[in-house]
């Protein structure tokens, strides 16, 4: 596979700016091992809202208590809901400080972002139902 002579590697196969030597990597840059390396954004944003989405499932009772006093107490809501707003953070905080919790989070993760490079397509259209009636 040679680069055409501008050094952009357009259809020959090689991702733009990738360097031709021989390393670990695969194409464009993505580790051989399935990427299993992840990135500060990953670690600190997208896990963590993984782990806050599959945790208000998991404490679904508690936010649908804690939403109900507050629709029911109004501008009171801070003072009349902290018995509820305290079973909720318990119930979140027990999640987000449990490293199973994270570790099945994660490979969550890199299983979509594995399922991602494979095709290119994010999780969130893949998801989506096409039309039946075309």
């Amino acid at each position: 596979m040679a680069l055409d002579p501008a050094g952009t590697g357009a259809g020959s196969g090689v991702c733009r700016g990738a360097s031709p030597r021989v390393s670990r990597r695969g194409p464009c840059g993505l580790d051989a091992d399935l990427g299993k390396h992840l990135r500060h954004v990953e670690k600190d944003v997208l896990i963590p809202k993984i782990m806050r989405e599959k945790a208000k499932e998991r404490c679904s009772e508690q936010v649908q208590d804690f939403t109900k006093c507050c629709k029911n107490s109004g501008v009171l809501m801070v003072v009349k809901c902290r018995k509820e707003n305290s079973a909720l953070k318990e119930c979140l905080t027990a999640y987000y400080n449990d490293p199973a919790f994270y570790e099945e989070c994660k490979m969550e993760y890199l299983k979509e972002r594995e399922e991602f490079r494979k095709t290119g397509i994010p999780t969130k259209k893949r998801l989506q139902k096409l039309p039946t009636s075309m």
